[in-house]
């Protein structure tokens, strides 16, 4: 049964769990696409700026949706080496796919912004928010992104997340935020009654409002 109603509802929810005095200087990041919505709620309530951390997931050749790793701007990458060696991934096969997600990721980048500078973290909390975390693979290449552009702290929020992400990232991050953290995740989609795939469009006009 679905626990929220779309991605917004998801990011009200998911707000209620962040103690704002616990937040120096705020900044909430969404993950592209999907984490906009859930992180324009967030923003809203903690009064903070909203921006985004783009990051791409390396997905296998056999399944794209499970994910090898994820890079992030500035070079940044995580490897799920357990997931390589079971989908049996050659170092060859790895490098053209991070070769082709690089490009995308430069291209989400420079469309998302919109010629917006990307806001100052140094010194303040990070607020890495995305729709869900199956692996955690994106959030951890994201919460490496924040400290190396200078973040104080840095808190991942999700609405949803399996136990493993959950473990994951509580040894990357200063803390991790998940209402609901099933014992078997099926997939983050399954959380959601809509669920839809966000055009770039959208997420422009979230972040311009």
């Amino acid at each position: 049964m679905a626990q929220y109603r779309d991605r917004c509802a998801a990011g009200q929810t998911l707000a209620g769990w962040l103690d704002p005095a616990q937040l120096l200087d705020p900044v909430v990041l969404g993950l592209p696409r999907g984490g906009v919505p859930v992180a324009a709620e967030v923003a809203t309530a903690l009064h903070a700026p909203l921006d985004i951390i783009v990051v791409r997931k390396l997905g296998s050749p056999r399944n794209p949706e499970l994910a090898l790793g994820a890079i992030g701007e500035g070079d940044v990458r995580v490897l799920n080496h357990d997931v390589i060696a079971a989908e049996r991934v050659s170092p060859e096969v790895l490098r053209r796919i991070e070769r082709t997600e690089r490009t995308e990721l430069q291209r989400r980048a420079h469309v998302l912004r919109n010629r917006r500078t990307p806001l100052s973290l140094v010194g303040r909390t990070a607020v890495i928010v995305d729709d869900g975390m199956a692996t955690g693979a994106s959030a951890a290449v994201a919460a490496q992104c924040a400290r190396e552009q200078g973040a104080a702290s840095v808190i991942v929020a999700v609405p949803i997340a399996s136990p493993e992400a959950m473990r994951l990232l509580e040894y990357l991050t200063d803390a991790v935020v998940c209402p609901y953290v099933p014992p078997l995740l099926g997939g983050v989609g399954a959380a959601f009654e809509d669920f839809h795939q966000l055009t770039d469009a959208e997420v422009v006009n979230l972040l311009e409002q």
